[in-house]
């Protein structure tokens, strides 16, 4: 065998392996994105919901790991969010103390439908702290999923 073809063979599975490794290494460094839709005013669903985001979130800091974390409500959860109403408010509060990171999305589509019921203005239903306002959760969470975030309804 002619030693310059197998010195050619041996580099090119090198360079194979390289790059196969540094594709697996770019996939392990890429962040985790995960958007969660809570539609439910069940509190049990709430909590569910933030119980997961939070084993999410403690599991890929375990494994070093960056993840990004949206929890989007609307509809009937978006009650999740009304300062006023939430059963879920402290856990809320608890779950953003401790991963700060975490968007907690509210609907303002879903705010103004219950502004209306209830025949209040916009701004008399109070939202918890943490709550980041987006036009339309629905829209919102398509955003996302075009960006490549992994959807998970609860």
């Amino acid at each position: 065998m002619d030693r310059r073809f197998l010195n050619r063979s041996v580099a090119g599975l090198v360079l194979a392996a390289t790059a196969a490794s540094g594709a697996k290494a770019a996939e392990a460094t890429k962040p985790h994105r995960m958007s969660f839709h809570i539609v439910s005013a069940d509190p049990v669903m709430m909590n569910v919901v933030l119980h997961n985001i939070a084993a999410a979130a403690e599991y890929y800091a375990a494994r070093n790991e960056t993840v990004a974390i949206e929890l989007v409500a609307n509809g009937p959860g978006y009650v999740m969010m009304r300062a006023d109403k939430s059963p879920v408010a402290a856990l809320i509060t608890e779950t953003h103390a401790k991963f700060p990171f975490v968007v907690f999305s509210a609907c303002q589509n879903s705010r103004k439908a219950m502004a209306k019921a209830e025949g209040k203005a916009v701004q008399d239903i109070p939202e918890v702290p943490e709550a980041t306002d987006v036009p339309a959760g629905v829209v919102r969470l398509n955003e996302l999923q075009e960006q490549g975030w992994t959807y998970i309804r609860v």
